[in-house]
């Protein structure tokens, strides 16, 4: 049986901006979010829509994550990706969403199953939970999320739209 997924800031962030939080639940009945991602977090301020999330949502649930190992520490990500690279490699199964590039090519060397904003948004709509996927990028792109047009048109066609 699969891990439950553990996340980095920045889907978390566009999610929640977005009102897309609930998506989450496609990929699991809990998300783990790693202490130093919600410390991150956190220091956008009480108001912010991702901290309301984080404190309002009981199935986003904080964890420890042990030492970061020397395999993930060479690759200089910042402490959230880290982190959430971190639980993924010490629990197997474990999926990573994450969206920094240098994240997914980490996991990608260390077998770590990934999956960024752009997936669980193409997820959603292979699953019938939204009825478009460009509306969605649209906005998240709106948001300040960077998506190439070219990644977009790419990600579009996987699934027919």
């Amino acid at each position: 049986m699969a891990e439950r997924p553990v996340i980095n800031a920045s889907p978390l962030i566009f999610l929640s901006r977005g009102g897309l939080i609930d998506l989450l639940q496609l990929l699991g009945d809990e998300i783990l979010v790693p202490s130093a991602v919600a410390v991150e977090i956190q220091q956008r301020g009480a108001e912010d829509p991702t901290v309301l999330a984080l404190t309002q949502t009981d199935w986003l649930v904080v964890v420890e994550t042990p030492p970061t190992p020397e395999i993930i520490q060479s690759w200089d990500l910042g402490k959230g990706e880290s982190s959430v690279l971190t639980w993924a490699y010490t629990h197997p199964n474990t999926e990573a969403i994450v969206d920094d590039l240098a994240a997914r090519r980490c996991a990608a060397v260390l077998g770590i199953p990934v999956r960024g904003t752009l997936g669980l948004v193409l997820t959603a709509k292979q699953r019938g939970k939204i009825p478009a996927a460009r509306p969605v990028l649209d906005n998240l792109r709106s948001l300040g999320m960077y998506l190439s047009d070219r990644v977009i048109n790419q990600a579009l066609a996987l699934i027919g739209e």
